[in-house]
């Protein structure tokens, strides 16, 4: 494999472009001189001629012609490149950022982590809540941007789609089908919370009688209500606990859920790589098999 010099294959769009070895010169501060040495490395580099030299101008051989398409792509990424990383080196400041308990146990660690370490001079603050709390107070100017969980047919104005939430049904070790005329003991969010809605929704289609035995906003202490036997509840399909059993078909399917993004109108640098960031991280993250 050939190596790629970046500064040689500079010089040979340059050089291609002026057809001069004296304009090449000047456009580029270098001595006549060190532009054919660089001329003459990339040719023994290449094992080809790249330049026919006539007493007038420079024209391209038909090697150089080959490789000018090339030589364009590998420079054009190599500034690409370096622009990213200076971009990401010079954002600071402070993000204020919201998100729902049950995402920021799972998820926010490991995303966060990984824009810290890139970007060192960015402040985040993080604040854990329920979507409707968040929603309040980002529309008071808490926040700079917020995650919240939403009905995918009723999403919030300005809010951004970042992925599905596929919900199920999970009760304790050995659980029995859902009782039948007889009330569903459930263990849920408190109101409102889209889960919750989507569960009660579901069983009251079903014609059940839910009953909501223990409510907590944290998805930790909705689990453990469960693995004490009080109840059933909802949780995304790609993080459920695998102690737990999954409700069997008689049980009424739950519909999706949304999650999105809620950015303000405070879009600083660092706010907008922050968003970037937890959208292409959530985004990319893998749904759960249908």
């Amino acid at each position: 494999m050939l190596p790629l010099d970046v500064p040689l294959l500079e010089t040979f769009l340059d050089l291609a472009e002026t057809g001069s070895f004296t304009r090449t010169a000047s456009r580029v501060h270098r001595s006549q001189s060190a532009i054919s040495a660089q001329v003459r490395r990339l040719e023994t580099m290449l094992g080809a001629t790249l330049f026919e030299r006539t007493t007038r101008q420079v024209v391209l051989t038909a090697a150089g012609e080959r490789l000018l398409p090339h030589a364009q792509a590998v420079v054009d990424a190599a500034a690409a490149l370096s622009a990213r990383f200076r971009e990401e080196e010079e954002v600071a400041g402070d993000v204020r950022f919201g998100c729902p308990e049950d995402i920021a146990s799972a998820d926010l660690p490991a995303i966060l982590a990984d824009f810290a370490a890139a970007h060192p001079r960015v402040r985040l603050h993080v604040r854990c809540d329920l979507t409707l709390h968040l929603t309040q107070q980002f529309g008071e100017g808490a926040f700079d941007l917020i995650l919240i969980k939403q009905d995918p047919e009723r999403i919030i104005a300005g809010a951004r789609l970042l992925r599905r939430e596929a919900l199920c049904w999970v009760g304790p070790p050995r659980s029995q089908g859902i009782p039948r005329g007889q009330t569903v003991p459930l263990v849920l969010a408190p109101s409102p919370c889209v889960y919750r809605a989507r569960a009660l929704e579901a069983l009251a289609q079903a014609g059940h009688l839910p009953d909501v035995v223990y409510a907590s906003p944290s998805e930790t202490g909705q689990i453990a209500a469960v693995r004490a036997g009080l109840g059933w509840s909802v949780l995304p399909e790609r993080r459920l606990p695998p102690d737990l059993e999954v409700a069997d078909a008689s049980w009424p399917t739950v519909p999706e859920a949304a999650i999105c993004l809620l950015t303000s109108a405070r879009m600083t640098g660092a706010v907008e790589a922050f968003a970037r960031h937890v959208e292409a991280r959530l985004s990319a993250m893998p749904q759960a098999p249908s």
